[in-house]
C-alpha cells in the first residue's frame, strides 16, 4: 500500500524529527510512502485541517498516482476527516489512527488484544457514522433494534456494549495483576521496569539480562505485552524484571487508558530503568515524552536510572554518571554487543540490596514507649 504522508509546521522545533517518526510509523504498519508534503501554518484550518489549497494538492497527486491512503502527523477532528476524504476521494488516516492500527497489528497475547480493541473502539465512536452493524452479527442480531430506532443509534449502543464488555474483561485481568503484585510484596522481591521511547532497544536489553528470548527488532513497537522474568544478582538475591511498551510522542490517550493494567507494571515498581538511544540527535526530547507518559499514570515518583543504550553506535565506552550527592544517576552500555551490562547489573544489586536495608532497618526500629498504647 502506497501513501501521502502530510505534516504540517506550527513552528515547533521538532517538526523534522516527527516527519522522520511518521515514516517509520507508516513503514511499521506496513505502508510504503510515496511522497511527504508539509506545508506551515499558525494554527489547523477548522475544516480541512490544511487549508482548502494544500487540501487540493494532495487530491491531485492522489489522482495522479492512484495512491490509495493519506496520513496526517496529527491528530484530526471527525469533521476535518470527513471533509478531507471527499475532497481527496481516498482514506484520510491521522497519526492516532495509525499507532492503533500498528497496535493492533502487534498484539499477540490474550490482554493485549483486549486492550488495543477497546482503544480503537473509544477512539472510532467518535467517528461513528455508519459500518459497525458488524458487531450486530456476533450477538445474533434479531430482536435488537426497537421500535424506531435508527441505523446510527443502534450501531452506537452496540459499540457502547462492546466496550463495556471489553472493560470489565480488562478489569479482572487488572485484579489478577493486583493478587500477583501482592505475592511478591508479601515475598518482598525488589521489582524493576524498562521504559522508554520505542524503538530505544528495551527488548534487547531485557533479553541481554535474562536470556528471555522475547521478540526484539528494529521497529517502533516491536513489544507490547509486559514480560516479566526474574534475574538472580549474586548477594543481593533474585530480583523480578519487567518489558514494557514503549513510549511515543502524542501517544494516543486511548491507548494509555486502555494500557492501565499493563501499565501498572510501572507504577508499582521500585526501580525504573529508563532505556534512552545514545545515538538519536532528539534523545532529549524522547527522554522528556517518557517523563510525560509516566507522570500521566502516576509513576513520575518512582526512582530512575537512565541507561544510554546503543554505545556501539556511537563509538562510545560504557560509563557510570553520578549525580551531586555520588549516586548512580546514568550508565551508558550496549545490549547488542553486551557492552556495559556488567556494571548495570552491579547497579541494580546496589538499589536492591538499599531497599532490603532500608527494610530491614525499620524492622530493627524498637518500638518509641510513647507510641505504645494500652486497650
Amino acid at each position: 500500500m502506497r501513501a501521502i504522508l502530510v505534516g504540517v509546521d506550527f513552528g515547533r522545533e521538532d517538526t523534522t524529527a516527527s516527519l522522520e517518526e511518521l515514516t517509520l510509523l507508516s513503514q511499521s504498519a506496513g505502508v510504503q510512502p510515496a511522497h511527504v508534503l508539509t506545508c506551515k501554518r499558525n494554527a489547523p484550518d477548522a475544516a480541512l485541517f490544511v487549508g482548502s489549497g494544500k487540501a487540493q494538492e494532495i487530491a491531485d497527486l492522489v489522482g495522479d498516482d492512484q495512491l490509495e491512503v493519506v496520513i496526517f502527523n496529527h491528530a484530526l477532528s471527525p469533521a476535518q476527516q470527513r471533509n478531507l476524504e471527499r475532497v481527496c476521494k481516498t482514506r484520510i488516516v491521522d497519526r492516532t489512527s495509525l499507532i492503533l492500527d500498528i497496535f493492533a497489528q502487534r498484539a499477540k497475547s490474550h490482554d493485549g488484544k483486549l486492550q488495543v480493541e477497546l482503544a480503537q473502539l473509544q477512539h472510532l465512536a467518535t467517528r461513528l457514522v455508519r459500518g459497525w452493524t458488524h458487531l450486530e452479527r456476533q450477538k445474533g442480531g434479531i430482536g435488537l433494534r426497537g421500535p424506531g430506532e435508527t441505523q446510527l443509534e443502534t450501531d452506537r449502543r452496540l459499540l457502547g456494549d462492546r466496550v463495556k464488555m471489553l472493560k470489565s474483561r480488562l478489569d479482572k485481568l487488572q485484579k489478577q495483576r493486583e493478587t500477583q503484585r501482592r505475592a511478591r510484596g508479601r515475598n518482598q522481591e525488589f521489582t524493576v521496569s524498562l521504559v522508554g521511547y520505542t524503538n530505544a532497544g528495551k527488548s534487547t536489553l531485557f533479553n541481554a539480562l535474562t536470556k528471555a528470548g522475547t521478540y526484539a527488532a528494529d521497529q517502533l513497537f516491536a513489544t507490547l505485552d509486559t514480560t516479566s522474568r526474574r534475574l538472580y544478582l549474586g548477594e543481593s538475591g533474585s530480583i523480578v524484571i519487567s518489558d514494557t511498551v514503549g513510549f511515543i510522542r502524542e501517544l494516543p490517550h486511548q491507548l494509555v487508558a486502555a494500557f492501565k493494567a499493563t501499565l501498572e507494571e510501572t507504577i508499582h515498581a521500585d526501580l525504573l530503568l529508563h532505556v534512552v538511544d545514545a545515538g538519536s540527535a532528539v534523545r532529549e526530547d524522547q527522554m522528556a515524552q517518557v517523563n510525560l507518559v509516566l507522570k500521566e499514570i502516576g509513576a513520575d515518583n518512582v526512582p530512575q536510572l537512565i541507561v544510554f543504550n546503543k554505545i556501539d553506535l556511537t563509538d562510545s565506552a560504557p560509563s557510570v554518571g553520578y549525580d551531586e550527592y555520588g549516586r548512580i544517576e546514568r550508565i551508558s552500555v550496549s545490549a547488542r554487543t553486551g557492552a556495559g551490562l556488567d556494571l548495570l547489573r552491579q547497579a541494580i544489586a546496589d538499589f536492591a540490596l538499599q531497599k532490603a536495608q532500608q527494610i530491614s532497618g525499620k524492622k530493627d526500629q524498637a518500638p518509641d514507649p510513647d507510641d505504645i498504647r494500652f486497650l
